[in-house]
C-alpha cells in the first residue's frame, strides 16, 4: 500500500487500525505526523502515544514537539504504572510501585500488567475514563505487547478509544525466545489484523538519505528470514555491505579474542568509521567487546538498567544488617564493573563485615575495609551509596588492589550512588526512574549495544559481531534479533562471521 493510501486510512473514522511496518519504513513518521494533524481536534483531551522503549519514546517527543503537551508519550508499562497507582487498593497492589515492579527480576511489571487488564474488563467506567482523556491512542511495536499488555489496550478501545496500532511481527524481541510463544504471538497478530482495518508500509525511507541498496538488501534478507531460507553471504551484495572473518578464540565461555589476522580488518572498521555501533546479540558478549577493545568504546546503557533494580530490593530486605547490603554491593559492582568478583574483593569485604572491619592492615585489604566501615557505620542506602562512591574514587585513581576494577557502566553507578541523596531508597528510585523517563542522552559517535537495547535506535554505520550459531540460532526469535540488528544502519553494514560453527541464518557458500 502507498504511504499515502496508509496516511488516509490512518485519518479515517475506523476506530481500529492496525499498519504493519518493516523497519525503516515510515512507521513513525506516519505516526507522529497523524498524532500532530489530529491532536487539534480533540477538545480537551490529548492523543496518547504508547510505545515498548524509552528510545522509541524519544523519538516521538523529537518529532511530535510542535504538538506540546497535548500529545502524551509513555511507554505501555508506563500506563499500566498510573493505572495501578491510582487504583492500587482494590488492585492489592503497594503504594509504591516504582521499585516494588523491579521485584525478581522485574516480575512486578507483568503481576501489575495481569491485574490490571483484569481490572479494566471489569470496572469499564475506569476504561471510559481513560478513553475520554486519551480518545486517540497511537501503539508503537504492539507485536512486543504480552497479551494482558494487549488486553489494556483494547479495553481502552471498547471504551470508545481511537486506536491507532503500528507493529511488525519480524521484529518481535520481547516476551518468550521459544519457537511455541513466537507462534503463539504471530496468530495473536493475524487475529488483531482481523478486527480492524489494515494495511502494509513496505517502502523503505530509512535508506533514501544514506544507501538505497543497503536498504534493498535489508528487505531481501527480511523475507529470506519469514520464508526460513538463509541470507545469501557468497556473492551479488552491494558495496555497502561488508562480510569479515572472525574465529572466536577465547578459551572462556564469555570471552572474545581473534588472531592478528582477523583482528585487523575489524579494528580498521572502527577506526574509520565516523561513527559506529557496535551490535550484538547478548549482554555477555557486549562485556566482551567492551575488553576486547581495552575500554575505549563505550557501552549504551539505554534507559533499563536491571542491576540498580535489583539492589533496591536489596536495600530493603537488608535494610539493617551490613553483611546482607555487602552481599548487595557485591552482586551490583559484578553487574556494572569487570574487575570485582567474590574472588578478587567480594569475600574479603564480607570477612570485614562479619569481623567488624577491627584488625589493622595495609594496602588492598585497607581499600576493602574502608568499604566495609560505609556499611558498618550506616547500614542502610545512605551506607551503600557511601561503599558504591568509595569503590568508584578507589576505581579511578588505581588504589591499591583496585587498579583492575573496570566501570563499564557508570551511568547505573552514578544512579546508584545517588539514591544515597534522599530519605528513602523507593524516593531515590522514583526520582532516578522520572529522570531517566524525561533524559534523552544521545548516542556516542562510536558505541557498543546489545540488540534489544538498540530496538528503536538508527545510525550511520552497523558492525554485527559474532554472527554464530550460539548467538543466532534457527529459532524465529533468533530471526527476529538478526533482522532487528540488519535494520539499524542506514549507510554500511559488517558482518563478523566466522567459519568455526557460523550461524545458520547465513549462507556462506
Amino acid at each position: 500500500m502507498s504511504d499515502q493510501a496508509v496516511a488516509k486510512l490512518l485519518r479515517s473514522a475506523e476506530p481500529l487500525v492496525i499498519i504493519e511496518a518493516a523497519a525503516g519504513c515510515g512507521k513513525t513518521y506516519q505516526g507522529a505526523a497523524y498524532a500532530q494533524e489530529v491532536v487539534g481536534g480533540l477538545g480537551d483531551g490529548r492523543l496518547l502515544i504508547l510505545t515498548h522503549t524509552h528510545a522509541a519514546c524519544s523519538i516521538f517527543a523529537e518529532r511530535t514537539k510542535k504538538a506540546g503537551a497535548r500529545v502524551e508519550i509513555k511507554t505501555i508499562d508506563a500506563l499500566i504504572a498510573q493505572i495501578a497507582l491510582a487504583y492500587h487498593k482494590p488492585l492489592a497492589l503497594p503504594r509504591d510501585l516504582t521499585s516494588w515492579a523491579w521485584q525478581d527480576g522485574g516480575q512486578g511489571f507483568e503481576i501489575m500488567a495481569t491485574k490490571v487488564a483484569r481490572f479494566l474488563r471489569h470496572q469499564p467506567i475506569v476504561a471510559r475514563a481513560l478513553a475520554i482523556r486519551y480518545p486517540v491512542i497511537v501503539c508503537d511495536e504492539h507485536q512486543d505487547s504480552s497479551v494482558d499488555q494487549h488486553s489494556v489496550v483494547m479495553s481502552l478501545l471498547s471504551a470508545g478509544a481511537t486506536v491507532r496500532i503500528f507493529g511488525d511481527p519480524m521484529q518481535r524481541i520481547y516476551g518468550a525466545k521459544s519457537d511455541k510463544a513466537a507462534r503463539e504471538d504471530r496468530t495473536r497478530w493475524d487475529a488483531l489484523k482481523a478486527q480492524g482495518a489494515g494495511e502494509k508500509l513496505i517502502t523503505p525511507h530509512r535508506w533514501q538519505t544514506g544507501c538505497p541498496l543497503l536498504g534493498a538488501w535489508v528487505i531481501e534478507a527480511r523475507e529470506r528470514l519469514e520464508r526460513g531460507t538463509p541470507i545469501d553471504l557468497t556473492g551479488g551484495l552491494p558495496p555497502s555491505v561488508r562480510v569479515l572473518v572472525g574465529n572466536n578464540m577465547a578459551q572462556m565461555r564469555t570471552g572474545y579474542q581473534l588472531s592478528k589476522e582477523h583482528r585487523a580488518p575489524i579494528d580498521k572498521v572502527l577506526k574509520s568509521s565516523p561513527q559506529l555501533m557496535v551490535l550484538a546479540s547478548q549482554n555477555a558478549l557486549v562485556s566482551s567487546l567492551r575488553a576486547f577493545w581495552f575500554r575505549a568504546v563505550p557501552i549504551w546503557e539505554g534507559h533499563t538498567r536491571d542491576a540498580l533494580g535489583a539492589l533496591i530490593q536489596t536495600l530493603h530486605t537488608g535494610h539493617g544488617d551490613p553483611e546482607a547490603l555487602a552481599q548487595g554491593v557485591i552482586t551490583f559492582m559484578g553487574s556494572v564493573a569487570a574487575g570485582f568478583s567474590p574472588s578478587s574483593h567480594g569475600d574479603r569485604l564480607l570477612q570485614e563485615v562479619r569481623t567488624g572491619a577491627a584488625r589493622p592492615t595495609t594496602g588492598k585489604p585497607a581499600n576493602i575495609q574502608a568499604v566495609a566501615r560505609c556499611l558498618l557505620n550506616n547500614p542502610s542506602h545512605t551506607g551503600v551509596s557511601d561503599a558504591l562512591a568509595k569503590i568508584n574514587a578507589l576505581a579511578k585513581d588505581a588504589a591499591a588492589g583496585f587498579d583492575t576494577v573496570k566501570i563499564d557502566h557508570g551511568s547505573e553507578l552514578r544512579d546508584a550512588v545517588r539514591i544515597g541523596q534522599f530519605a528513602g531508597p523507593d524516593e531515590g528510585f522514583a526520582e532516578v526512574s522520572r529522570m531517566r523517563s524525561y533524559s534523552h542522552p544521545s548516542l556516542p559517535k562510536k558505541v557498543l549495544s546489545s540488540i534489544h537495547k538498540a530496538k528503536g535506535l538508527e545510525c550511520d554505520h552497523a558492525m554485527l559481531m559474532a554472527c554464530d550459531s550460539a548467538q543466532f540460532s534457527s529459532t524465529l526469535y533468533a530471526k527476529s534479533k538478526m533482522y532487528v540488528a540488519l535494520s539499524r544502519a542506514k549507510k554500511s553494514l559488517t558482518l563478523v562471521v566466522p567459519t568455526v560453527n557460523p550461524s545458520p541464518l547465513f549462507k556462506l557458500r
